[in-house]
């Protein structure tokens, strides 16, 4: 199913963005999605500098920058303040990082959405802290190398499941997207935003520096995740129904993701069947909990 994208643009020219940034083109299509009523919380991370230095934004809605541990409680502050000013039609996003969403962030996302705040986080996932110099983070998958995991010690333990860790909070809303998919994604901010809650909308986004690929490969590289099924397109309500909406139409090997990426150039031919192995322990179990749904549906 297709869906139209608006075709009003709410991030300017002028940003600081490298090329090729999956996070740049996926805040693009967020604000097309969400409209100009809009306030954006940013704690620390590459969209503190891609926004522009302050008094200057190439957004054109109102921008909060805040610390790294606080966009979920910044976020909270920003909706009760509209609230009390009776403002119920301005959406509140929370736009952070892997690092200020997996580690950093993750008690004030937690507390905030355990208290079902109504606001949509989205975290641009790039898979490491890509901002002060690409170190690893628990969104760093198995086996990557980062400045912090070196080829000779690359990361020993598997990236976090986050996902998993919102729908454990039995929150109204939660879903993957990546801008690959940009009708998909487009429609998951618009439903996120007739929800009222807390909403989560976890975007792979590729980074060339740190990914070490090429910039014109990020969209390829965004929809060999989704198809190698590394990176699966889903959705969760309130916490127990999952929905795959993406369903890949062939098999495609996790080795066609990875050799694009010169962050994972050291592996070898058993560290890649071990990934194989475990991306299709993954994708077996989305299946089944999807599974357990259509089947109570029907």
């Amino acid at each position: 199913m297709n869906y139209d994208i608006p075709e009003r643009e709410l991030m300017l020219s002028g940003h600081l963005a490298c090329p090729g940034c999956g996070g740049a083109l996926a805040m693009r299509l967020a604000l097309k999605a969400l409209g100009e009523k809009t306030i954006v919380v940013i704690p620390a991370c590459c969209w503190s500098i891609i926004s522009g230095a302050f008094p200057y934004s190439s957004l054109r809605t109102p921008l909060m920058n805040t610390a790294f541990e606080t966009g979920g409680a910044a976020a909270s502050g920003v909706k009760a303040g509209l609230e009390m000013m009776g403002d119920t039609e301005t959406t509140v996003m929370t736009w952070a990082g892997d690092g200020g969403t997996f580690d950093i962030g993750l008690q004030s996302l937690s507390g905030a959405v355990e208290r079902n705040e109504d606001f949509i986080y989205a975290c641009y996932d790039n898979e490491a802290y890509m901002n002060t110099g690409i170190q690893r983070s628990s969104a760093t998958p198995w086996k990557a190398w980062t400045t912090t995991t070196p080829v000779r010690h690359p990361k020993d333990r598997p990236k976090k499941d986050i996902v998993a860790i919102m729908a454990a909070h039995r929150i109204p809303y939660a879903a993957t997207a990546t801008v690959a998919y940009p009708e998909d994604l487009v429609r998951k901010f618009k439903k996120a935003q007739s929800i009222r809650g807390s909403k989560f909308i976890h975007i792979l986004s590729p980074c060339p520096p740190g990914w070490k690929s090429e910039p014109a490969r990020s969209i390829k590289l965004s929809r060999l995740a989704v198809q190698s099924k590394v990176f699966p397109l889903y959705e969760v309500e309130r916490g127990e129904e999952y929905r795959i909406n993406v369903w890949p139409k062939e098999h495609v090997p996790v080795r066609e993701y990875l050799r694009l990426q010169g962050r994972f150039r050291h592996l070898t031919e058993e560290d890649i069947e071990a990934i194989q192995r475990n991306v299709g322990q993954g994708w077996k179990k989305l299946v089944a909990q999807a599974s357990v749904e259509m089947l109570a549906a029907s």
